[in-house]
């Protein structure tokens, strides 16, 4: 039940229209549009909530990927940036303990993908993970939307998640 009201939410956001609860009647007015956020968590406790135009101040990077035979470019702050802003460590801090690190991405259909926390650090590999509200100049739709993460490079989409709601870094046992 609870990812069915997150991806009401998340569609509701994306398409401007406001959602009703169950108390909502019409003598309360006129419902306001609800903002999709996607919450990150740090491993310290860190708590970090990015609606798009908090995603949009970020270091910005376009990127030229393919899913399926499909080519496709997208762009938004490469995944790292966003897991740095709720206290993740990244570049020459990205060494001993926080190796073990990692981040766990989360959709709104329960579907999951993690990656080690040294993928995601442009001083470690070449092509790092994006987060991104917009491919090919535009919104991403309800489908895929309101947030998804490529990754370039990947022979298989499989972690190219849909509908992100929550990102976590976690440290491995």
């Amino acid at each position: 039940m609870q990812a069915f009201s997150l991806v009401l939410l998340a569609l509701a956001a994306f398409s401007g229209c406001a959602m009703a609860d169950e108390t909502s009647t019409a003598k309360k007015g006129p419902m306001t549009p609800v903002t999709a956020l996607l919450t990150v968590h740090g491993e310290d406790g860190h708590e970090q909530q990015f609606d798009s135009a908090a995603l949009a101040k970020l270091p910005q990077q376009t990127v030229h990927a393919e899913a399926h035979g499909n080519a496709v470019t997208c762009s938004g702050p490469n995944l790292i940036e966003v897991v740095a802003a709720a206290g993740a460590p990244s570049g020459e801090k990205l060494r001993g303990r926080n190796l073990a690190l990692y981040v766990r991405v989360s959709a709104a259909d329960g579907y999951r993908a993690v990656f080690a926390l040294a993928e995601l650090d442009p001083g470690m590999r070449d092509a790092v993970p994006i987060v991104t509200d917009r491919c090919e100049g535009a919104a991403l739709d309800a489908k895929d939307g309101p947030f998804r993460i490529v990754v370039p490079g990947e022979k298989r989409p499989a972690r190219w998640v849909r509908q992100v709601t929550s990102i976590d870094v976690l440290s491995a046992p």
